[in-house]
C-alpha cells in the first residue's frame, strides 16, 4: 500500500503465544507461530479491511497495532514512533489515540452503569474537559438521542450497543480504531447503519480504521485498502478495488469465491 503518510508502518512482524492445549504439568507451555513476518503499512485517514479464514491471525494483528499483545519480533511504528516493546506506562500516553471497538460491546459495556457513564469514563481518566456534556454530544452524533445517558446496555438493542462502543471511543479524539467484527451478530439494516456511520466518522473526524470481518460484501463496500491473511501470512494487500476485481492470490479468489458479493445497496446508508 502506498500513501503520502502513513499512520502504521510494520516490518517484519512475529508474534507466538503460548498453545494452552499443549500445556505440560510442569514448565510453560509451547509457543505457536501467529504472525509470520508481516510487513505493510496503514495509510492516515484509510479505512483498511483485513480479511481470511478463522486461524488466519486476524485478530492477533489488530492487537499487535493497538499493542495488546506484544510481538516476538519486527517492528511496529506509529507515526514515526517504534511502539513495538514499549511498556505499559510508556504506552499510556498513546492508549488515547489507540482505540477499539469489540465484537460483543456486552463483554466490554459495565452492566452496571449508565450509558452516559460509559461514555465519559474514559474522558474522566484522560482528564478531557466538561465530560458529561460531551457524552451527550457524543450519543447524538452517533446517531442516538441524548436521552439514552440514562439507560444501561441491557436496555439496548444490539445495534445500539455498538453505537455506544463507538461513542465512547470517539469521544477521546484518537487517531486509529481497531474494529473487530463489529458488525457481524447485527441484522443487516443494523450492519448498514453501523457502516455508514463509521464512514461518516472517518472522514469527518480523520480517523484511521483497520476493520477485521469474515464478510468480504462489508469490507468490498466499507474499505479503500485491503489486507488479505493465510495462516499468519499475508497474501495479497492493496486497494480494495483492485484486490478484488483482479485477485492475484489463489487464497483471496477462494475466500471470494466461498461468499457470495451482492451489491450492498447504498439507499441503506441513507438510514444511518
Amino acid at each position: 500500500m502506498s500513501a503520502s503518510n502513513q499512520l502504521f508502518e510494520v516490518n517484519d512482524l512475529h508474534l507466538s503465544l503460548p498453545d494452552m492445549t499443549r500445556k505440560p504439568l510442569i514448565g510453560a507451555a509451547p509457543r505457536i507461530e501467529i504472525l509470520k513476518g508481516l510487513s505493510f503499512t496503514l495509510p492516515e485517514g484509510a479505512i483498511v479491511g483485513i480479511v481470511g479464514e478463522s486461524g488466519s491471525g486476524k485478530s492477533t494483528l489488530g492487537r499487535a497495532l493497538v499493542r495488546l499483545l506484544e510481538p516476538t519480533a519486527g517492528t511496529i511504528h506509529y507515526r514515526g514512533q517504534d511502539i513495538t516493546h514499549l511498556s505499559e506506562s510508556e504506552l499510556k500516553p498513546l492508549r488515547r489515540d489507540l482505540q477499539m471497538i469489540f465484537q460483543d460491546p456486552m463483554s466490554s459495556l459495565n452492566p452496571r452503569h449508565t450509558v452516559g457513564r460509559i461514555i465519559a469514563g474514559p474522558m474522566h481518566r484522560y482528564g478531557v474537559d466538561n465530560p458529561r456534556q460531551r457524552a451527550l454530544a457524543m450519543l447524538e452524533r452517533v446517531g442516538l438521542p441524548a436521552s439514552f445517558a440514562t439507560r444501561y446496555p441491557h436496555e439496548l438493542s444490539g445495534g445500539q450497543r455498538q453505537r455506544v462502543g463507538i461513542a465512547r471511543d470517539i469521544a477521546l479524539n484518537p487517531s486509529f480504531v481497531l474494529a473487530d467484527e463489529i458488525v457481524s451478530g447485527l441484522d443487516v439494516s443494523s450492519q448498514a447503519q453501523v457502516l455508514s456511520l463509521l464512514r461518516e466518522l472517518a472522514a469527518d473526524m480523520a480517523i484511521t480504521i483497520a476493520f477485521i470481518s469474515h464478510d468480504l460484501s462489508v469490507i468490498r463496500t466499507l474499505c479503500s485498502h485491503v489486507i488479505v491473511l493465510n495462516l499468519g501470512e499475508i497474501v495479497e494487500a492493496g486497494e480494495c478495488s483492485a484486490i478484488f476485481d483482479n485477485p492475484q492470490s489463489e487464497i483471496t479468489r477462494s475466500l471470494i469465491d466461498a461468499i457470495p458479493l451482492p451489491e450492498i445497496d447504498e439507499s441503506w446508508f441513507a438510514t444511518a
